[in-house]
């Protein structure tokens, strides 16, 4: 019975570091951009916010709005993919070397 109190202190442990872990990432903020720098996507790495889109207005072209939209969603697309990415692997390393009997 020992190995179960500690495999519940070791999961309440692993619990609490997750909380702390989404609650930085959803403070933390990443950038991401399409068209060379023509729009720039601020996302927090939760995904939960998108904190600025930035257009360079350089690349706005009132004839070909299409492209300025592509772009924004290139750059969105982009932004997702990274914060998801950082929190995957951010979450990843707090479980790593965890070894759950009978769950693997």
């Amino acid at each position: 019975m020992a190995g179960v109190g500690k495999l519940m202190k070791q999961a309440a442990k692993i619990q609490r570091q997750m909380e702390q872990k989404q609650a930085e990432l959803a403070e933390r903020v990443i950038e991401a951009s399409s068209g060379g720098g023509a729009v720039t996507v601020s996302i927090t790495c939760d995904c939960s916010k998108v904190t600025s889109i930035k257009i360079n207005p350089e690349s706005v072209d009132a004839s070909d709005i299409e492209m300025l939209e592509d772009l924004v969603v290139t750059a969105m697309n982009a932004a997702m993919e990274k914060a998801k990415q950082i929190s995957n692997d951010e979450m990843g390393e707090l479980t790593s070397g965890m070894s759950l009997p009978g769950l693997i």
